[in-house]
């Protein structure tokens, strides 16, 4: 299929371009400031480069003081599309003008969007409900997985996030202002890491089979054997861009089968053509039980589904699972038409020849920089850890705020996470935007070594001075 992306192309000579004497810049920083006044609880993103913007296309941003950047992140894997792609908005805006809501009965543009969606799931997956929140569309995983099954507890891992409502906090790493504890019933198992694995082999490397037994043996000793479903991301994004062993998920699909658990795979980050197919999990031809979709779903437009396999969907009717959002006409044009530009417009190629790219230029950055411990990519969703030495792994969060900084400062929006640096551009980016972008952050990661005192040119060793 030819690759269709001339809209969003980009003119390097223009963009980036930082125009006012420092980032952010003042109206940026008046702004904003008079909104903290107001709004509280911003993200780590802000608070590290508190930037107000102004409007996007494609693969930029531009702020209120006329900085352009070009945009690494895609709003947290959410305009995967790109800013405004005139596709999507061209629908909301004819949905807006028709119909803005109508609970859940049937539309057209929703029987449209289910149809579509049922013909793009891999398998068996074909029992939809629409939402308006990736959490909101767990929390429905959660209760179809109960009432399928008929039991009651739900297994998850480490590192892995999925919202920030009830049960959606409870599988993932707890704090103490979520409450006393995890809710009842809830629990987290260890999940295979390839660079700091738990469970190793004679050489070293990640046991996967190791973590498959563990599992096995933490449900007897740890639960009443009541299992409804694992719910899993296929690949980590809050804990760092994490992509698991290739036998991994088809091994899970076995040790779920052979005990009546279900497989939930959370693609809310990972769907929608991030990694270079619709869903990730078809990298390792594993088909979920349930699987939700958001972010990405509909390029930036509040809305989200759960899917379920056929043996599973009249479970779905058991849990009140309709929504006063969801499904919404304006939510199911933006879902529909982000799907049709992928199919239109070539897009998982595109992410597939941006990820070839990407392979070569990040063991490059490895090869290069001595703070670079591990780099992991996907299509387009890439991960860099920096560590202060190569032989302890020991994360280095320091230099990540740093080298988050010194990049947005030279027009690079993108996202931190510690001593993680997260990558995910627009799928509809070319190849020669996506070397300025490694550019700028080959760029930052230089200024940074220098900073700490890393004096060496290559990494071989990755030892500081």
């Amino acid at each position: 299929m030819s690759i269709s992306i001339e809209w969003a192309k980009v003119d390097l000579k223009q963009v980036p371009r930082i125009v006012s004497r420092e980032v952010p810049g003042p109206q940026s920083r008046e702004m904003h400031g008079r909104a903290a006044k107001i709004m509280k609880g911003y993200s780590g993103q802000v608070k590290l480069f508190p930037v107000v913007f102004e409007k996007g296309h494609g693969c930029t941003l531009t702020d209120v003081d006329g900085n352009t950047y070009l945009d690494f992140s895609s709003g947290i894997y959410v305009t995967t599309l790109g800013h405004c792609h005139p596709k999507v908005t061209e629908a909301v805006q004819k949905a807006a003008g028709q119909l803005m809501n109508a609970h859940d009965f049937t539309t057209p543009i929703k029987l449209a969007l289910l149809e579509k969606l049922r013909d793009i799931m891999p398998g068996d997956l074909n029992g939809v409900q629409l939402y308006d929140s990736g959490t909101t569309a767990v929390e429905a995983a959660l209760r179809v997985c109960r009432a399928a099954t008929g039991k009651f507890e739900l297994l998850s891992c480490y590192g892995d996030f999925h919202g920030k409502s009830g049960h959606s906090v409870s599988l993932a790493r707890m704090n103490k202002v979520n409450g006393p504890g995890r809710t009842q019933g809830f629990y987290m198992m260890p999940r295979p890491n390839t660079y700091r694995p738990l469970f190793k082999k004679a050489d070293g490397s990640c046991d996967t089979d190791a973590y498959i037994s563990f599992f096995t043996e933490f449900i007897t000793e740890a639960t009443t054997n009541q299992i409804a479903a694992i719910v899993l991301e296929p690949i980590q994004g809050w804990a760092g861009s994490i992509f698991p062993p290739d036998d991994f998920f088809p091994k899970l699909r076995k040790w779920c089968d052979d005990r009546g658990i279900l497989l939930v795979a959370d693609e809310v980050l990972t769907g929608m053509g991030r990694t270079g197919k619709f869903l990730a999990m078809e990298h390792w031809g594993v088909v979920p039980d349930v699987v939700t979709l958001g972010k990405g779903f509909g390029n930036g437009f509040p809305v989200t589904a759960m899917v379920v396999r056929e043996p599973y969907a009249d479970s779905v009717e058991k849990i009140s699972a309709s929504t006063s959002y969801g499904g919404n006409p304006m939510a199911c044009a933006a879902a529909l038409a982000s799907i049709k530009a992928i199919e239109e417009e070539g897009l998982l190629e595109n992410a597939q020849r941006l990820e070839d790219y990407f392979v070569g230029r990040l063991a490059k950055m490895k090869a290069e920089h001595p703070l670079v411990g591990d780099v992991r990519c996907k299509g387009c969703l890439m991960g860099v850890e920096l560590v202060k030495d190569r032989g302890t792994k020991e994360p280095f969060d320091a230099a990540g705020k740093m080298v988050y900084q010194e990049a947005f400062r030279r027009g690079l929006a993108w996202i931190p996470a510690g001593h993680i640096l997260r990558m995910s551009p627009p799928i509809v980016m070319d190849v020669d935007v996506a070397a300025k972008c490694m550019d700028i952050i080959d760029e930052a990661l230089w200024v940074t070594e220098k900073h700490f005192g890393y004096t060496q040119t290559t990494a071989t060793e990755g030892v500081s001075a």
